[in-house]
């Protein structure tokens, strides 16, 4: 399977999710970014450039947007609220979400920090906290 990056042999910038291909998106890339938008929507036109220079800066990681327009079932199953909203996955799990718009400089350090996190730590976290809502 070719890498979602490439449509056809040329390098895309980002992804369009649909609910049909985001399972495979996540679940096929380690890292992969998803930026939470509508054609309608102000801050999410000018949060666009700076993500589309974040996505070829990052070759290795997946970004990924979501017409939430076009995907309201995607935008409800995810309780998107506000847009823009940016989440990251790592290893099928998300590690982040917030609403808003991030200038460039904000964007860089997260996506930093999401690629050095220690995942292993991070499922411990998980497993302890689905045991102290059973306990509960």
């Amino acid at each position: 399977m070719a890498s979602p990056r490439c449509r056809g042999g040329i390098k895309v910038a980002t992804v369009d999710v649909t609910q049909e291909n985001l399972h495979q998106i996540v679940s096929e890339n380690n890292l992969v970014i998803v930026d939470f938008w509508a054609p309608w929507c102000g801050p999410c036109r000018s949060f666009a450039p700076a993500y589309e220079a974040a996505s070829e800066k990052y070759p290795d990681v997946v970004f990924a947007k979501v017409n939430t327009e076009e995907q309201q079932a995607l935008a409800g199953y995810f309780q998107i609220r506000s847009i823009p909203t940016l989440m990251i996955f790592r290893e099928k799990i998300i590690i982040f979400a917030q609403p808003g718009a991030l200038p460039a400089s904000a964007l860089d350090q997260v996506i930093e920090k999401a690629k050095v996190l220690d995942m292993d730590e991070v499922r411990r976290d998980i497993e302890a906290q689905g045991k102290a809502d059973k306990s509960a």
